[in-house]
């Protein structure tokens, strides 16, 4: 079965320096029939202005990934990192125990665009840590790309939970399918362009649940559609 999630009926968030969509239930916006999706918590759609951003708080017990669509966002945590995330990068930061972190705009001049991803993790306490990887547009050119998992195969972030995300860019009707085995269940999420699911029709900003082993088949209908997929134990 698939249930679509439209990106317009997303909670909404606007506070001048950051324009921010809500696939589940966040901040002030809240619908206890959008909570999350299996171990899948948050995906948050943020726009945040030049040198603008997040200032130091605390997380605990959460995998939290970025995925940086345009433009360049700031890290820095209370463990040692700083970095500057840019599109092809993916960064997972496992809170743990508990961490301090800031995001900003690494720009004066250019806005960021970027996904924030929470996934809960698969046991509470676990030692803070910091990941990022960049993945070349090449390997997910119409194919699609693991760029995290619980093992980290394949040279993919470490997230500590069963849940696989791979990537796709997709060129106007290139197709790439991905079988979900039994007992697992999927999320699409749309970042860029248009895609057809199964015949089901998903632009920018769109989500689907996948609740039951099916073959699925992402087909471009745009340029450059890009789309991560979550494969989850269900």
């Amino acid at each position: 079965m698939i249930n679509l999630r439209p990106g317009s009926d997303r909670g909404k968030a606007n506070f001048g320096w950051l324009d921010s969509r809500h696939t589940f239930s966040f901040g002030n916006y809240y619908d206890p029939s959008h909570m999350g999706f299996g171990t899948l918590r948050v995906i948050n759609e943020d726009k945040v202005t030049p040198g603008q951003g997040f200032s130091t708080h605390g997380h605990r017990d959460m995998e939290i990934i970025s995925y940086v669509l345009d433009g360049s966002l700031a890290h820095k945590d209370n463990i040692g990192n700083g970095s500057i995330i840019r599109p092809g990068d993916v960064q997972r930061m496992s809170a743990g125990t508990g961490i301090l972190h800031s995001e900003y705009n690494a720009s004066d001049t250019d806005p960021v665009h970027f996904l924030q991803i929470w996934v809960l993790p698969a046991a509470q306490g676990i030692e803070p840590s910091y990941e990022q990887t960049y993945f070349a547009p090449e390997d997910k050119q119409n194919q699609l790309r693991l760029v995290g998992s619980q093992e980290g195969r394949a040279g993919s972030v470490t997230i500590h939970q069963d849940l696989d995300l791979y990537a796709t860019v997709l060129q106007p009707e290139a197709a790439v399918t991905h079988t979900l085995a039994a007992h697992r269940q999927a999320w699409v999420q749309v970042a860029k362009g248009a895609i057809q699911l199964n015949g089901h029709d998903l632009t920018a900003g769109d989500g689907a649940a996948v609740s039951e082993a099916i073959a699925l088949t992402l087909t471009g209908t745009s340029e450059d559609a890009e789309v991560l997929l979550f494969d989850m134990a269900a």
